[in-house]
């Protein structure tokens, strides 16, 4: 199209207007019922904080909310639906840690950065190699032994391929010189129960994932991959006590919105997810039942944190040739 200076003038006259249109939407939000988007299946992590959530969230906003569960892609799929719909405030995305490692595994029909709005930066845990309980092993020597015995044979589960889980055992694996089975499930729970059934030598997940687990003797911990120990696991060491130096990984919980939802909507729906987060009995369950160091950053927080992700894990998956599902 031609750009005449009767359309720049148009265009000028018709901005106050749209500003206006939005600050109304704003101003209206909430009109109809709030979906919120998880892209696992039920159980594992993300969906009990979405649900834990779910009820002082509704108090605060005054709407109906709706948690959907839509699996596939390490997240991605439920992911590429928030990216398309409507920037209205009627559609919000919750996270897990495997959102910074998708651009690098997939060929995603959206763009992470560009085309999803930060939120909240709900928290971190670090992550935990557990085995069940009849298998033999005590300590993370033991498994390194093993493996070196009889390289491609243990096997361990993760929640996808191309997970902080997965991308931890990648690295953890390459420094110790052994070679094991990678398992990938789609999503936490699929993860968890094969692992307490036996079906699996080992699964690395996140504290949140595995802590209930080992508070119920159903698997056993063996190694966590935070700087320090958690309180609850002080008998088991870290990967730097182990002999690995500076080894660290962390699994991690967000919200983003599709881009373009008025700031106004972000803000309103952030504050009122943080203030639900706070309740003593959520922060209680999340932080001592989900071993979740809640953070509950602001959208800047949540920028700067995904961005100093995608800068520690891409090159791993591109060093390592990894594919996602």
């Amino acid at each position: 199209m031609r750009i005449t200076r009767r359309t720049m003038i148009a265009g000028a006259a018709l901005a106050p207007f749209l500003t206006r249109s939005r600050t109304a939407n704003a101003q209206n939000w909430p009109s109809g019922i709030i979906k919120i988007i998880v892209p696992f299946p039920p159980g594992g992590t993300v969906d009990p904080i979405a649900r834990l959530a779910q009820t002082g969230m509704q108090q605060r906003l005054g709407a109906t909310i709706v948690i959907e569960n839509k699996s596939g892609g390490s997240g991605s799929a439920g992911t590429a639906s928030v990216a398309k719909s409507a920037p209205d405030g009627n559609t919000w995305l919750f996270v897990f840690d495997t959102h910074a490692v998708n651009p690098f595994l997939q060929n995603l029909p959206f763009d992470t950065v560009r085309d999803l709005d930060p939120v909240v930066l709900i928290g971190t845990a670090p992550n935990v190699l557990a085995t069940h309980p009849s298998r033999p092993y005590k300590t993370l020597a033991d498994v390194i032994d093993a493996a070196k015995a009889k390289p491609d044979t243990l096997t361990y589960a993760s929640v996808g391929s191309g997970s902080v889980g997965h991308l931890t055992m990648v690295q953890l694996t390459k420094r110790a010189g052994i070679k094991m089975v990678h398992v990938p499930y789609r999503g936490g729970g699929p993860a968890m129960n094969d692992a307490i059934a036996g079906h699996v030598d080992f699964i690395i997940g996140s504290a949140a994932l595995v802590m209930p687990q080992v508070s119920a003797g159903t698997i056993r911990p063996l190694l966590q991959t935070g700087k320090t120990r958690i309180p609850t696991l002080p008998m088991v060491p870290n990967a730097i006590d182990s002999g690995f130096a500076d080894f660290e990984s962390y699994a991690w919980w967000g919200v983003f919105a599709p881009a373009g939802t008025p700031k106004p909507i972000n803000e309103r729906f952030g504050n009122a997810l943080i203030e639900t987060l706070r309740e003593p009995g959520i922060s209680k369950q999340i932080s001592e039942n989900l071993q979740v160091t809640m953070l509950l950053g602001g959208p800047e927080d949540e920028r700067k944190f995904l961005k100093a992700q995608m800068d520690l894990w891409g090159p791993i998956v591109q060093e390592n040739n990894i594919k996602g599902e």
